[in-house]
C-alpha cells in the first residue's frame, strides 16, 4: 500500500508546495511554503491552459461515457452471442477482435486520422468516441465472452423452459450473475478513455474535443515546466476514476453471490 499511495502523496504534495521547495536539495516531504494557487488558477483562472483544463474534463467525461455505453452494449450483447450461441468461425471471429485490440495504435494512428478528416470528424468529440469504441468494444467482447462462458447454462435453460425469450433470460438471469464482470469492463474501459493520450493529441485542436491528458501536458511552457500545476492537474484528473472505483467497488464483491442468491 506504501508503494502504491506513496507517488500519489508526493504528486499532492508537489501541487501544493511552493516553486523553491520544489527545487531545494535535499527533497522533504513537508514544504516549508505552501500554497493553492495553483488549484485556484485551474478553477477560476483566465489564462488559457487553465480554461483548457476546465473544458477538457468535461471533454473526457462526455467521451469516456459515451464510449463505455456503446462498448459496454455491444460487449454484453456480442460476447453472450459468442458464448451461449454456436456458428461458423465463432472462434475466429473472437480471435480477431483480439488481434485488433493488441494492434499497437501508433500502427492505425495514419488511416484513423484520414478517415477522420474525411468524414468531418476530426476535432470532434463524437470522432473520438468512435476511435474509442474502435479500441475499447474487442476488450468488452473478449472479457464479457469469457465471463459469460463460466456461469452456468443450466439456469438460463430452466428460465426457457418456464417461458423466458433468451433475452429475457439474459436480462433477468445472466446479467444480475455476470455484475462483477459488468462493473469491471465497464471501470476498465472508462479508465482506457480517460487516460488516453495519443489519440487525444493528434485527433484534437482546440478546446472543443482536447480530454484531460492533452491538458496536462499543455501546461509545460516552451522555456519552463511548472511542475506543481501538472501536478495539480494530475491530482483533479485521478479523482473521477477513484471515485467510480469506490463507488462500485463492493459491487465488484458481491455482485456475483448476490445476484446468485436473487436468481
Amino acid at each position: 500500500m506504501a508503494v502504491i499511495l506513496a507517488p500519489f502523496l508526493w504528486l499532492f504534495i508537489t501541487s501544493i508546495a511552493g516553486q523553491t521547495d520544489q527545487l531545494s536539495r535535499p527533497l522533504h516531504w513537508i514544504p516549508e511554503h505552501m500554497t493553492l494557487s495553483r488549484y485556484r488558477e485551474i478553477f477560476g483562472g483566465r489564462s488559457g491552459a487553465a480554461s483548457l483544463f476546465r473544458s477538457a474534463m468535461v471533454n473526457s467525461f462526455i467521451v469516456a461515457t459515451c464510449t463505455v455505453l456503446v462498448s459496454l452494449t455491444v460487449g454484453i450483447l456480442g460476447g453472450y452471442a459468442l458464448a451461449r450461441l454456436r456458428f461458423p468461425f465463432r472462434r475466429a471471429t473472437l480471435l480477431s477482435f483480439l488481434v485488433t485490440y493488441m494492434m499497437p495504435p501508433i500502427v492505425l494512428i495514419i488511416p484513423l486520422y484520414l478517415i477522420m478528416v474525411r468524414l468531418g470528424l476530426y476535432n470532434t468529440k463524437v470522432g473520438l468516441v468512435v476511435v474509442y469504441c474502435s479500441l475499447v468494444t474487442p476488450f468488452a467482447l473478449w472479457t464479457m465472452s469469457n465471463f459469460f462462458g463460466s456461469l452456468p447454462a443450466e439456469l438460463e435453460e430452466a428460465a426457457r423452459v418456464d417461458g423466458c425469450s433468451r433475452m429475457g433470460a439474459l436480462v433477468r438471469i445472466i446479467l444480475p450473475l455476470a455484475r462483477p464482470g459488468i462493473v469491471a469492463t465497464a471501470l476498465f474501459a472508462f479508465l482506457l478513455c480517460w487516460d488516453e493520450f495519443l489519440y487525444a493529441l493528434l485527433l484534437t485542436g482546440t478546446s472543443q474535443a482536447k480530454t484531460i491528458p492533452v491538458a496536462i501536458a499543455e501546461f509545460t511552457g516552451r522555456n519552463a515546466v511548472d511542475f506543481g500545476l501538472v501536478a495539480a492537474g494530475g491530482i483533479l484528473a485521478s479523482l473521477p476514476p477513484v471515485a467510480l472505483t469506490m463507488v462500485f467497488q463492493r459491487y465488484l464483491i458481491e455482485g456475483l453471490s448476490a445476484g446468485a442468491v436473487k436468481g
